[in-house]
């Protein structure tokens, strides 16, 4: 079936549903048609804050729906696995937030599932459509900065003092690695590939949680990226790409950065405004929008393949500095 306009559901309505609902509202060719919230007062006030047809006490209720085409999940980490699963048994496409699934078993079982039913998965790892990265990887390969040599990158800020937030709560997935050391990793895997060789240290907690998390990566060429996140400092969240010929800083926050600046032999030569309007999202929610509208199953710039060397790479990381996660491996429910 092809489609003239894409109706998303939601499940999952906090602070980053906010600010992904307001983003749905900048596309000409979507409808909101369902929110869903485990409090129907809740979906309630958010299907009426951003004009949803339709506010469900029940994600499985959402996720049943016959007028909802593609379903995005914006839940704590450790529910992407059993609710993309459950959105794809109902017949639903599914964007799901970072990271898809708490591990790379996790991640094929989706795919696999995604692939059997004919269904489009991807992905929100936003920092891949924003302007400021598809300029990047367009200076990069127009040779600006000649050949890259290493990447350094952070992201880091000063959470909450809650011990129940889902930053802190390990049954929630908590810690600096999945939440936010996600970013340099895929800007690291997205220009120079998968390392051949980690090393890795974290400061863990007493409950283990990362609060903060060092990388070193060694790629192709003798290549390096030189990475970190953390969740107790306010950390300049910048990224610049080293090459033979120059550099390209990525400004602050250069997950969703809106001002690239080139360097060739030292000098600033360049600096390029990439800003938008909105909050960042409505880039990957039109990259979902035309895959859908032109019935391709994966994005051509976020494939699936993209996703599971991600969560392999972060596995990998995890089991360098000793984190682990109790019940997170894939259930005989979902063979």
């Amino acid at each position: 079936m092809i489609l003239n306009k894409v109706k998303w559901g939601i499940i999952g309505l906090g602070k980053i549903a906010h600010k992904f609902a307001a983003d749905l509202q900048l596309s000409e060719n979507i409808t909101l048609q369902g929110v869903a919230s485990r409090s129907l007062d809740k979906a309630r006030v958010f299907a009426d804050t951003f004009g949803a047809s339709n506010s469900y006490g029940s994600y499985e209720e959402l996720a049943a729906s016959p007028e909802i085409d593609v379903i995005y999940i914006a839940t704590p980490h450790v529910f992407h696995f059993e609710l993309t699963m459950m959105c794809l048994k109902h017949g639903k496409s599914v964007l799901c937030e970072k990271p898809m699934g708490m591990n790379a078993e996790q991640v094929k079982i989706m795919i696999k599932e995604a692939k059997k039913r004919k269904l489009f998965l991807m992905e929100g790892v936003w920092t891949r459509f924003i302007p400021a990265t598809k300029k990047v990887m367009e200076l990069i390969k127009m040779d600006s900065i000649g050949e890259v040599n290493f990447i350094r990158a952070d992201f880091g800020f000063r959470a909450t003092g809650d011990p129940d937030s889902r930053i802190h709560d390990k049954k929630l997935g908590a810690g600096s690695l999945l939440d936010i050391g996600i970013y340099p990793i895929y800007l690291s895997l997205l220009i120079l590939g998968i390392p051949a060789d980690i090393k890795a240290m974290a400061r863990l907690t007493d409950d283990g949680v990362d609060t903060y998390c060092s990388m070193l990566f060694d790629h192709a060429n003798s290549a390096k990226s030189s990475l970190e996140s953390t969740i107790v400092a306010n950390t300049p969240l910048e990224a610049i790409i080293y090459g033979s010929k120059g550099a390209i800083k990525m400004h602050r926050r250069f997950h969703h950065s809106k001002k690239v600046s080139l360097f060739q032999n030292g000098n600033l030569v360049d600096v390029f405004d990439m800003s938008y309007d909105g909050n960042g999202y409505q880039f990957e929610i039109e990259e979902v929008n035309r895959s859908l509208m032109n019935q391709h199953l994966e994005s051509k710039k976020l494939p699936l393949s993209s996703s599971l060397d991600l969560i392999t790479v972060m596995d990998r990381v995890r089991d360098e500095i000793g984190l682990t996660y109790e019940n997170t491996d894939p259930t005989e429910a979902h063979p």
